[in-house]
């Protein structure tokens, strides 16, 4: 049965810029041979780790997300496991909810709900400091109408 995967890597930072071309080619050939459809590539480069991973506090991470059969993960993983050259992975079986959030990603349907959402919150921010700033005006000047109403002045 095919489904959809998405694969990260972590190559190690000591590499060169040529090195990791063809560290990322490999994989893609991998996939492409057994006839993996490649849905989406991402370059995420060179982050910072959580914690140290082979005496190194970075590396370039690489996501692919791509159909095959399962059967292909096995393979992915244990070529993953003999290269050297990289530090961690993590291959996940996407379900119909990660398919579409990640097709609104690559749209830019997420960007823009998010804008969108954040636009109403601001608005409504924006009315409830204008509602408070009335009701303190109307305290005020009730305040001010209270004062002279008990302490009216002679006009002599």
């Amino acid at each position: 049965m095919v489904k959809q995967y998405e694969t990260v890597f972590i190559m190690t930072p000591v590499l060169s810029e040529e090195q990791i071309k063809e560290t990322v080619e490999k994989y893609q050939s991998l996939l492409k041979e057994n006839n993996a459809e490649i849905v989406d590539e991402n370059n995420w480069g060179m982050r910072k780790l959580a914690y140290p991973i082979q005496k190194k506090s970075s590396g370039y991470y690489y996501l692919i997300e791509f159909r095959s059969e399962g059967d292909l993960i096995a393979k992915l993983e244990t070529t993953y496991k003999r290269d050297e050259r990289l530090l961690r992975f993590l291959t996940v079986s996407l379900n119909k909810f990660a398919i579409a959030y990640n097709e609104k990603k690559r749209n830019g349907g997420l960007k823009s709900q998010q804008l969108a959402a954040q636009e109403a919150k601001n608005k409504e921010n924006k009315d409830k400091k204008e509602k408070t700033f009335h009701k303190k005006d109307e305290e005020i000047v009730n305040k001010e109408i209270e004062n002279k109403e008990e302490n009216p002045k002679t006009e002599e």
